[in-house]
């Protein structure tokens, strides 16, 4: 049985989620609160296994309301339901606790899906969040040969086959000290000190 608690100022939202709930065989609500000062004591009092908790409610903020007591709830998972897309909410509410993130429009299937998900130890999110979460990872990745541009990417091809400073400027058509102004770029976008790390970044890169 999943025990579940909710956070939810819009009555009629939070009735419809109340229904859904207690038609559910293998879930039991425990309690369902207007705002989060009215959740928070029935959470840590209820222990429910997850809290469905709205953003957006007077007073104190369901991102606030997690973070306040999620350590006195260590065993309940949070899943947020909310209208909000935005990047600063995603990532609040995660930092904040939550391992789920559902947009209201989710249908009630996929609602009760999420919740048996969190339960079992997944983070279900709407797909829109996902995408929102994969592509903030790629574009905060760790800095690879790809960030440098073309010219870059040769003069380093060159120093990993042992080529000199001077070899290099012969071979481009152009002065040494561009091509240690480049190399020192090089190192700046890879954040190495040397040839040797930067040659390494490279080849784990290829």
């Amino acid at each position: 049985m999943i025990t579940v608690s909710i956070a939810e100022d819009l009555p009629e939202i939070r009735n419809s989620i109340e229904r859904l709930i207690t038609e559910q065989p293998d879930m039991l609500l425990l309690s369902a609160s207007a705002n989060a000062q009215e959740a928070m004591p029935l959470i840590i009092e209820k222990q429910p296994d997850v809290v469905i908790m709205d953003i957006n409610m007077p007073g104190m903020s369901g991102i606030d309301c997690i973070r306040t007591i999620k350590s006195d709830c260590p065993a309940t998972q949070f899943m947020i339901f909310t209208i909000y897309e935005n990047d600063e909410k995603i990532f609040d509410a995660l930092a904040a606790g939550a391992s789920g993130y559902l947009l209201k429009k989710t249908p009630s299937e996929k609602i009760i899906e999420a919740i048996k998900e969190l339960h079992q130890g997944g983070s279900p999110m709407s797909t829109p969040i996902a995408r929102k979460v994969i592509n903030h990872f790629k574009e905060t990745k760790s800095p690879g040969h790809e960030s440098l541009t073309n010219k870059e990417n040769e003069i380093l091809t060159l120093l990993s086959k042992g080529f000199l400073y001077k070899e290099i400027a012969a071979k481009l058509s152009i002065s040494v000290g561009t091509v240690t102004q480049h190399i020192h770029n090089i190192y700046e976008k890879l954040h190495v000190s040397n040839k040797t790390e930067a040659i390494n970044k490279l080849r784990k890169n290829v």
